[in-house]
């Protein structure tokens, strides 16, 4: 099986960063919004005009007022049509991975099982030294919550005193006074 070249291409750096509103991962104003315009241009989609002109919709509560996130700013959501047909992409893209992925699979099974062999004995070490410090990085934060918690349960029993000594130079004082 010769790789496609739409598979070679996915995998070739171009250089290109987009910076806007991204839409799974990817540039909304320079990427979706100019593909779409031209599947409709090319009549493989009919995607509203005006989700292509206003594709950022300003977002609702149930009861109609306008949804601010817990920051403070109003939310913004993508237009139902243009984020639909995105979903349908992304769905397709996922299903012709696993269609190239199943076909070598098919047509060169000792390979694939060799690449998969040799990237699992790769990948011990690495997986053996994050364990590792996982490991002890939960025995240290093991060891300073308990140290904290000796150290509050110290600090709480002081203060205990404290509120105690004070109830009871109160007491002296009300007793004094009243006598």
């Amino acid at each position: 099986m010769e790789t496609p070249n739409y598979i070679k291409a996915l995998l070739m750096p171009n250089g290109r960063k987009p910076t806007g509103r991204r839409v799974w991962s990817i540039d909304l104003e320079m990427v979706w919004l100019p593909f779409f315009t031209a599947t409709n241009t090319m009549g493989d989609t009919h995607i509203s005009p005006d989700a292509l002109g206003a594709p950022l919709r300003l977002a609702y509560q149930a009861d109609g007022s306008v949804k601010f996130s817990k920051t403070g700013r109003p939310v913004t959501k993508v237009a139902k049509d243009l984020s639909d047909n995105i979903r349908l992409v992304r769905e397709n893209f996922t299903a012709g991975l696993i269609n190239y992925a199943n076909g070598v699979i098919a047509e060169n099974p000792d390979g694939y099982k060799a690449q998969v062999e040799v990237a699992r004995k790769a990948g011990e070490p690495i997986i053996r030294k994050d364990k590792q410090n996982l490991e002890q990085a939960l025995a240290e934060a093991m060891e300073q919550a308990i140290a904290e918690a000796e150290g509050k349960g110290e600090v709480k029993a002081e203060a205990k005193a404290e509120t105690v000594a004070e109830a009871k130079h109160k007491t002296r004082e009300k007793v004094g006074a009243t006598a």
